[in-house]
């Protein structure tokens, strides 16, 4: 008989379920604690009921844990001198959409050699998110891989589901039993309506395939995730403009979702040029101080090095602290873009209280 089925699988390779790395690699009582404040925090920030503005600040990409920690330790102690303002968390990226080819990310090639030993990959990833959490630092990725969640989203406060992926069903329906907030990116050209039907349809509720913790096939059954959002991240032309917001708003409040969105300080909305981010979140502060409540959020691409360098899997010819994918801007810059935004904040709350009381 001919061959009709795996004609072009050249391997399977069971992983471990994902209770059993779970087991390995438990959560305690502190690191929970972490995760569900930060959850309930960040939903506070979407309804506007806690003002302060939500910044997602990290690496384009993980691929040395050294490093991500040595970062993650910077990170906490601004984040600790500016939690009046801000509320701020770390970017996490493990999983890389790729436009072609290319590097996937740390679960799927951890050692950057096109191995993809994804079973080490997941306990990189899943290892790395308890020591951030562990010193009180949230965490928030992408999810590209409908059955990666399984094995890290405990550990993740904040879930983002990219430009290229916002149309995509089964990223829809992931987000409708996700247990935390989760924004959509507005498509590579730019579509927003396509953000928006996916808003709406991860808070119903959906019926679909995936793994049980035990790893088994099984039917998952979901509520409905009422906590998504909108992030825009430019397309032809970037969209962080005062215009731009009003659109969204327009658009959201139209479709009965709260007027509430992120904004990507990098990608599209740079040009691709990775220094101008900075300017970017400058603009959008001065749009909160000028009394615009739509925007509740702000991401940057940032890394201790400024640029970026090729994947190698021989770690002796990277350089420390420099993204493998797209270029950030170093720890310096983004030390003042934070600390910067943290006194704008301020003082337009100072102005406003002023204001109130005259």
């Amino acid at each position: 008989m001919r061959r009709i089925q795996d004609v072009h699988v050249l391997a399977t390779e069971p992983l471990i379920a994902p209770n059993l790395l779970k087991s390995e690699l438990p959560v305690d009582e502190g690191i929970a604690r972490t995760v569900v404040e930060a959850r309930e925090t960040i939903r506070e920030i979407l309804a506007g009921r806690d003002r302060r503005m939500l910044c997602i600040v990290g690496p384009c990409s993980i691929h040395d844990p050294d490093a991500a920690m040595d970062y993650a330790r910077r990170l906490a102690k601004l984040k600790d001198a500016t939690a009046d303002r801000l509320y701020v968390i770390m970017r996490v990226y493990f999983e890389k959409p790729r436009t072609t080819v290319g590097w996937k990310g740390l679960i799927n090639d951890p050692h950057m050699d096109d191995s993809c030993d994804m079973r080490e990959g997941l306990r990189i990833a899943r290892r790395l998110l308890i020591e951030i959490n562990r010193i009180g630092l949230a965490a928030g990725t992408e999810l590209l891989d409908p059955i990666t969640p399984q094995y890290i989203a405990d550990l993740v406060a904040w879930a983002a589901i990219g430009a290229r992926t916002t149309e995509s069903q089964t990223h829809r329906e992931m987000a409708s039993g996700l247990s935390m907030p989760v924004g959509f990116k507005n498509t590579t050209e730019g579509n927003l309506q396509a953000a928006i039907n996916a808003i709406q349809s991860a808070r119903h509720p959906h019926s679909f395939l995936g793994i049980t913790q035990d790893g088994i096939s099984a039917v998952i059954r979901t509520s409905g995730n009422p906590d998504t959002h909108v992030v825009l991240r430019g397309g032809r032309k970037p969209n962080y403009d005062a215009a731009s917001i009003e659109e969204c708003r327009r658009m959201l409040a139209s479709a009965a979702l709260e007027p509430r969105m992120m904004v990507d300080c990098s990608h599209a909305q740079t040009s691709k040029d990775f220094t101008k981010q900075a300017a970017v979140l400058r603009t959008l502060i001065d749009q909160v101080r000028a009394g615009s409540r739509a925007i509740m959020g702000a991401m940057l691409e940032s890394n201790i090095e400024a640029g970026n360098q090729p994947p190698s899997s021989d770690r002796t010819k990277l350089k420390y602290g420099v993204s493998v994918t797209d270029p950030c801007i170093d720890w310096p810059t983004t030390e003042q873009c934070i600390l910067d935004a943290a006194a704008a904040l301020g003082a337009a709350g100072a102005i406003a209280a002023a204001s109130h009381r005259a």
